[in-house]
């Protein structure tokens, strides 16, 4: 059985929006403590497996992309004092080796990714859940950094991606439930002022 006492944060939000940055700080500043970190990065299905569009474009931007049974499968297994041991997921950049990650139980796990809150079996784990947002224009400039420098990939993927797949899937799969979460954290500029409360929030149920 799940170990409820385990406190689970849920961060969500669209591509750019700024949570892996967000999640890398607080995993920075809690190190060595019992906070341990789960993405949804990491358990996206094989190439091979993933859909093509029309223009037969692998569409990495549906839930349907991610092996979410084992997403939530792993959460479980967290909850009940098991470390889970995963490979990480390079997103078919030749340049770079896959990483092994090890997630140990903890008192904090924060799960991050687009669709934690879509996903009912990870929003029904939540006991704090988070939307990170940002203006369209910004969060297309940091998916272009992102995808060119650490994905490999050529600029005119990355725009033809961000307008027939990561925008539809922000619509119909992110943004509906902004509305519904317990606090959204605008980054249009930073979130430092946010960081420092969630540092302290966090802080305080470690104690």
């Amino acid at each position: 059985m799940a170990n409820k006492a385990t406190y689970v944060i849920g961060i969500a939000g669209g591509s750019g929006s700024g949570k892996t940055t967000l999640v890398h700080e607080l995993q920075s500043f809690f190190e060595g403590k019992s906070v341990s970190i789960q993405t949804m990065d990491n358990y996206y299905f094989p190439r091979e497996s993933q859909k093509t569009d029309t223009n037969n474009i692998k569409n990495y931007d549906l839930p349907s992309s991610i092996d979410v049974d084992k997403f939530v499968g792993d959460l479980n297994l967290l909850l009940e004092g098991n470390t889970v041991i995963l490979k990480e997921y390079t997103f078919n950049n030749a340049q770079k080796e896959a990483a092994e990650i090890v997630i140990e139980p903890a008192d904090v796990i924060i799960v991050e990714g687009l669709f934690v809150l879509h996903e009912e079996r990870v929003k029904d784990l939540l006991d704090l859940s988070l939307f990170i947002h940002a203006k369209e224009n910004l969060k297309v400039i940091r998916r272009i950094k992102r995808d060119r420098i650490e994905r490999n990939y050529p600029l005119d993927d990355v725009l033809y991606r961000y307008e027939h797949h990561v925008l539809p899937a922000f619509d119909n799969y992110i943004k509906p439930y902004i509305d519904d979460v317990d606090l959204v954290i605008n980054n249009n500029k930073n979130f430092d002022k946010a960081l420092e409360i969630m540092k302290v929030y966090i802080d305080s149920k470690l104690s």
